[in-house]
């Protein structure tokens, strides 16, 4: 590190002091909101930092089209920063340019598309395994998926999620009543409410709960600004039959008396057990994050003790710093977190394929109980897959 020279007039030794910069802070609860404006300035990620501000860039906002609302609810629940990419049209096409223009952002860890559901029927829920494949893609993302409108049956809305089946995004219903039109949008009901996807206030709560502890949470149990009412209203029973255990995630949204409408729900759209809840799955998307700043360079460094050493170290150091945050479970750290990376696991043959492995064991929910994964390293970037080791 370079310092600024000091000058001293008599010979000796003298011990400088050297206080590092402190690595950029990894935020999360950041989405991109893909859909459409009236400035066509097609696949250009603009960065939010207030509502206002969507004006500023895209003027008034876009008759038939919900971004504007996601955007606003965002914001209202307690989110401080999005990217806004209007798209070209509201074709499939359109739909993964703009994907494909956020690609780069790795500030971004969650994916809103609410006028995907201007689309025909057809074409929805096509667009939105877009989305999924685009996150599972990245490894980094995570998608906030709506139901469809019109679909409002308990048969309708799982036929919907059962061809949605992903580990890297979670499925909300109903649709809320905002009161507008913020936009000039169609068919303002008498009492000057209108019907809109979730997604964007959902968001919002994400980047709240995130920020109360400093990592992610259960995005669920909290009351959603800005919602006047829903556009179904659910019993008990409706949630018991929503939420089998054997099916796809469907998070529901409720109006409790006396508590506002609020998030009831905190499942993943996965099979996958270890990967069914919303907070466990983004706490590995986000180790994945912190892997790709801190660590990609150790893909060039040679593949001996020496890197070893340095990966168990800087990962104990992060993980350290979660336990203590309270994002992982256990009396001490070794209930919490174990990391592997030796020669057991990285064998010659590892070693001149130009990859260096690394177990990483967490437990997010109970001490002990660990979710295990592995960390790849290579030229081509960090890959962290389920391992097949024993746990």
């Amino acid at each position: 590190m370079l310092t600024e020279h000091k000058s001293y007039k008599t010979p000796g030794v003298y011990l400088e002091e050297i206080f590092p910069a402190p690595a950029p802070e990894l935020i999360t609860g950041v989405p991109a909101f893909l859909g459409l404006t009236e400035v066509k300035d097609a696949n250009q990620a603009k960065l939010l930092k207030l509502w206002p501000q969507f004006e500023q860039f895209f003027g008034q906002p876009s008759s038939g089209s919900y971004l504007a609302h996601a955007v606003r609810g965002f914001f209202e629940n307690g989110g401080r920063l999005c990217y806004v990419v209007p798209l070209q049209n509201n074709q499939q096409e359109a739909l993964k340019q703009g994907l494909a223009a956020i690609e780069p952002l790795d500030t971004v860890d969650l994916v809103c598309a609410p006028d995907i559901m201007h689309c025909p029927e057809s074409d929805r829920v096509e667009m939105q395994k877009l989305v999924l494949e685009h996150c599972n893609k990245m490894g980094d993302r995570f998608a906030i998926l709506d139901s469809l409108l019109e679909k409002k049956t308990i048969s309708e809305i799982q036929q919907q999620t059962n061809q949605l089946q992903g580990d890297n995004g979670a499925f909300y219903f109903p649709w809320i009543k905002v009161f507008g039109p913020t936009t000039k949008q169609k068919n303002p009901n008498e009492n000057g409410l209108i019907e809109v996807p979730p997604c964007g206030h959902i968001a919002g709560i994400y980047a709240q709960s995130d920020r109360a502890l400093g990592f992610p949470q259960t995005p669920a149990n909290y009351p959603l600004e800005g919602v006047l009412d829903l556009s179904v209203n659910l019993s008990h029973d409706d949630l018991d039959k929503l939420n089998l255990e054997d099916k796809p995630g469907i998070n529901c949204l409720r109006v409790l008396k006396g508590r506002g409408i609020r998030i009831w729900g905190g499942r993943t759209l996965s099979q996958n057990p270890d990967w069914r809840y919303i907070n466990v799955r983004r706490l590995f998307l986000t180790v994945h994050r912190w892997i790709e700043r801190n660590l990609a360079d150790v893909a060039f460094e040679p593949n001996n003790s020496r890197l070893w050493i340095r990966i168990e170290r800087e990962l104990t150091t992060y993980l350290q710093f979660l336990f203590q945050k309270g994002a992982l479970k256990g009396n001490t750290p070794q209930e919490a977190f174990y990391i592997k990376c030796d020669g057991e696991i990285n064998p010659p043959e590892m070693r001149d394929a130009g990859t260096v492995v690394t177990e990483i064991g967490l437990a997010p929910t109970i001490p002990n109980e660990f979710i295990v994964v592995r960390l790849i390293h290579g030229i081509t970037g960090v890959n962290l897959t389920p391992s097949t080791q024993p746990q």
